[in-house]
């Protein structure tokens, strides 16, 4: 064993330094040991948010339905359902709720006294099965000692007894209930849930995309694995001007520009000032925006708008030229378009079909140059990209995207992706020559994320930068992009053709391979998953409920839980949204009906409906020994018991530990 300890002798000796003698290794290899026994802590996944931040912060803050379950387990038979309800209320929204009870008069201080009591005993149930060091973690720095000692407080020591009591009186007494009841409830949510996936697709079509940013961005463990409506953001954010003009495209389209301007502090005033000169007497009824209402906008308002959204297509369209132009590699030729109108005919000739359009008055399109921008149009241009450079929220947003963000994810036996994995017609796995190199599947997609952390960490004004950006909007629109999942966007057909059979966009064979075993079972080999209990975590492709459709695919191997957060897609799905919970009994599938909004939530306690699916379960329960933190505890376990029996024999000198 001797030998054994020499060859690792630098890792011990470099473990000594923070364990210095026998004592200490001993103490840390026994509660290193004793957490192994813990059961895994809770694992939450959401997916295709689209901005939709009402029912996110909802289902954020109830955890999906655990945190009234809790309130079930805890007062079942001794509290009526009203109660209960309010009291699952005032978790989720502490301030709000407690300024609600207070318009109808004073809180008494019995109300507060049984309201503190009941939160505790909420508190001490999702607090043990953790250390009691984890939970202080989780509880705000101010309250730790006070809410440390009430939830761990034993009330039948009657040699303590006057103590806890005294301590909530005085809470009480000195007026500070409410601010105690915002820090029980905030130590709850993050006991609740240990860690938060957010697989895809925060940003989109919903008001305020920036609102739910700054959520994650407050919450304690989180990671992200992007999704194409992110990438565009985050390529807008990194100085791609064609994610910008795309970014903004859907924005104005949806009648979305708060999150723009209010949330993003960035003015669109040049782009208006620039859209009433050049567009002013140009037919703009192509492009009038949706879910536009007329009791908000006047019709003056609604030609501003729609002045604005051609001409931000129109430069997104010579844009997109542009990188396709300058980028071989994409194979996009066939989305080069502007040079295949017959200006004179107002036709447009696209895979060797002519179509009428349906619009052709485009005053900043030269047909001799089409994909060249007008001194105008680089002029507002500049000034766009100015403002969404300088923005310290958005610029706050995308580096939190790209340190707590990638484009896929490995844990405890679960791959999260939120596309796709290119493959071919033939069901196997594209393969990509990368600087002669053939790669696919996982090798690709590590290609993909080193491309898209380079349009952000390059060197300005470099070539890297410049591919980088360009990558950028490859994967927010690019054929065998993962995160794209189709052949084709078809933004200009919509727009300018009549013909819908122009506007499919055909999905990868990825999306109808997921649902064969052999194939899901060969994706998560590639990433060194194998097992029984391993999974595929997909969002993207919303699971249409009303058509029979289910999101759990490749006998049980592939999970789907994008169902319709975005309120334009509720009424094809039926749902509005799936989440999944794993913890230590295994995995839960939660379908959730439409919220009714904040303050109906808080005024009448009104939850999100949800039905629970239990969909995978495990005959044992999970333990965080079973898990891929355990495996860390363990191999530093190796190293704690190879340092004492370096002390022990001599090899390393033990030294007196120092304050």
């Amino acid at each position: 064993m001797s030998d054994y300890l020499q060859l690792h002798l630098p890792y011990i000796t470099a473990l000594s330094e923070s364990y210095p003698n026998i004592k200490s290794t001993v103490n840390e290899i026994t509660k290193l040991s004793a957490i192994l026994k813990l059961p895994k802590p809770t694992e939450h996944f959401m997916s295709d948010i689209h901005g939709e931040y009402e029912a996110f912060r909802h289902i954020f803050n109830n955890a999906s339905g655990v945190i009234r379950e809790k309130v079930d387990d805890l007062f079942g038979n001794t509290l009526l359902e009203s109660d209960r309800e309010s009291l699952a209320t005032l978790i989720y929204y502490p301030k709000e709720k407690l300024e609600e009870i207070r318009q109808y008069g004073d809180i008494s201080n019995e109300w507060a006294t049984v309201t503190i009591n009941r939160l505790l005993d909420v508190c001490e149930l999702v607090s043990s099965k953790y250390t009691k060091a984890r939970v202080r973690d989780a509880i705000d720095e101010e309250y730790a000692d006070i809410l440390l000692e009430l939830i761990y407080a034993d009330m039948k020591d009657r040699n303590k007894n006057k103590y806890y009591k005294a301590l909530l009186e005085t809470i009480v007494d000195v007026e500070s209930e409410d601010a105690f009841i915002v820090a029980i409830t905030k130590t709850i949510k993050r006991l609740v849930v240990d860690k938060l996936h957010i697989v895809g697709d925060i940003f989109d079509r919903g008001p305020r995309p920036d609102i739910i940013m700054d959520m994650l961005i407050e919450h304690h463990n989180v990671d992200i694995q992007w999704g194409n409506h992110d990438i565009l953001w985050m390529g807008a954010g990194a100085g791609s001007r064609t994610c910008l003009l795309n970014a903004l495209n859907i924005s104005i389209r949806y009648d979305t520009l708060d999150s723009v301007e209010i949330g993003y502090g960035i003015s669109l005033r040049p782009l208006a000032v620039f859209a009433n000169e050049v567009y002013a007497d140009v037919d703009v009824s192509c492009f009038m925006p949706k879910a536009i209402s007329d009791d908000n906008y006047s019709k003056k308002d609604i030609y501003q708008l729609a002045r604005m959204y051609k001409a931000v297509a129109i430069m997104l369209f010579k844009l997109e030229g542009q990188v396709i132009l300058r980028n071989p590699q994409f194979k996009m030729e066939d989305r080069l378009l502007l040079n295949n109108i017959d200006y004179e005919n107002k036709t447009i000739n696209i895979d060797g079909k002519t179509y009428p359009l349906k619009d052709c008055d485009f005053p900043t399109i030269d047909p001799k140059d089409p994909y060249q921008l007008t001194k105008e149009e680089l002029d507002v241009l500049n000034q766009l990209s100015r403002a969404f450079s300088s923005s310290e929220k958005l610029q706050k947003h995308i580096r939190f995207l790209y340190t707590n963000g990638s484009i896929y994810k490995v844990e405890n036996g679960n791959l999260l992706f939120h596309g796709a994995i290119p493959m071919e017609e033939n069901g196997e796995f594209t393969k990509f020559d990368i600087g002669g190199k053939i790669v696919s599947c996982k090798a690709y997609l590590d290609h993909v994320e080193a491309k898209a952390r380079q349009g952000y960490y390059a060197l300005p004004h470099t070539n890297e930068k410049k591919e980088g950006k360009d990558f950028l909007w490859f994967l927010w629109a690019g054929r065998n992009s993962p995160l794209f999942g189709r052949d084709r966007m078809t933004t200009f057909e919509r727009l300018l053709l009549d013909d819908e059979s122009t506007y499919k966009e055909a999905m990868n064979p990825y999306f109808k391979y997921n649902r064969d075993p052999e194939v899901a079972e060969r994706i998560l080999a590639d990433f060194d998953l194998h097992g029984d209990h391993t999974h595929i975590i997909n969002g993207h492709v919303p699971v249409k409920v009303k058509k029979g459709e289910t999101p759990v695919h490749a006998d049980g191997k592939v999970i789907v839980i994008d169902g319709g957060f975005c309120k334009a897609y509720q009424p094809k799905t039926g749902i509005a949204g799936y989440t999944l919970i794993f913890n230590s009994y295994g995995l839960r599938l939660i379908a959730h009906e439409p919220f009714k909004g904040t303050q109906d939530a808080i005024k009448n306690n009104t939850d999100i409906l949800s039905a629970s699916m239990i969909y995978e379960t495990v005959s044992e329960r999970i333990t965080i020994g079973d898990t891929d933190k355990g495996k860390i505890i363990k191999d530093r376990l190796k190293g704690l018991k190879m340092l004492l029996e370096a002390y022990r024999s001599g090899l390393i000198k033990e030294k007196r530990k120092t304050r």
